[in-house]
């Protein structure tokens, strides 16, 4: 029997440190980051916007990088915003995505109105989201013609999950994939092209209609998930392991389908 057992033992222990160098295999696979910031400058709307590029350091030569516009969550004007998603940006980046964040609040902006119904008093705000939006992947093409400008993803959270929204009803063929974290005031579009994900708070509900049903999520590949341990300001940087953890893996399901 000692042969027998000692053979068992042997064969386990092959599989357990083939197990550990595959796990060290895939965390080598992730790419460093390298953190870049502009200020670029909308001559035509006499703005500024400054954007923050989480690129992955890759040693080979890549024809075409994948590349995710990122838009932050309503942060009073306070500034820096879009850096305080970077436990999400960052990963993204090491697996070989270009993220741009755009800070789409100055310190010479109107506040986010608090009063009257989001879906009129709010829209300029998300009209400029949009605007900035666009304005960053024209200079981003002259930039960086080595990204993929066919293929283009949108992600935003909040008030940023929002613009993202209106951003794909208006410029669908120009967006691949829009994911947005907790929007609540902008109706996401109802359709196969962009595809369209949503990661759901458990604490605060979207307005009405701006989710769709359980039909329409059929009817156009739709996917809204529900985190039921996560509220709505727990999805930037505030977000604990467990959080970030779920909330990436959700992320990089939506982005390999």
């Amino acid at each position: 029997m000692k042969p027998a057992i000692n053979s068992l033992v042997l064969s386990l222990l092959f599989i357990f440190t083939c197990l550990l160098n595959l796990q060290t295999v895939f965390a080598q696979s992730q790419y460093p980051v390298k953190l870049d910031s502009v200020r670029w400058i909308d001559e035509a709307r006499k703005r500024v916007i400054p954007v923050a590029f989480y690129s992955p350091e890759i040693n080979k030569k890549v024809k075409i990088l994948p590349l995710i516009i990122f838009s932050h969550g309503y942060s009073a004007n306070q500034g820096r915003a879009n850096l305080e998603y970077s436990y999400l940006t960052n990963h993204l980046a090491s697996e070989g995505y270009f993220v741009a964040s755009i800070q789409h609040e100055l310190p010479t902006d109107s506040l986010l109105p608090m009063t009257g119904k989001p879906q009129i008093v709010r829209r300029s705000n998300w009209e400029r989201g949009a605007e900035n939006i666009l304005f960053v992947l024209k200079e981003l093409k002259k930039l960086k013609p080595e990204l993929d400008y066919k293929h283009i993803i949108l992600m935003g959270h909040s008030n940023g999950g929002d613009m993202t929204a209106l951003f794909a009803h208006k410029y669908p063929d120009l967006v691949s994939k829009a994911i947005t974290l907790d929007n609540r005031r902008m109706a996401l579009p109802r359709t196969k092209k962009p595809e369209i994900y949503s990661l759901r708070s458990s604490d605060q509900p979207a307005d009405e209609d701006v989710l769709p049903t359980e039909k329409e999520q059929k009817q156009f590949g739709m996917s809204i998930i529900k985190l039921p341990d996560t509220i709505h300001n727990h999805m930037d940087n505030d977000a604990n392991e467990p959080q970030r953890k779920e909330i990436i893996d959700y992320v990089m399901k939506f982005l390999k389908k």
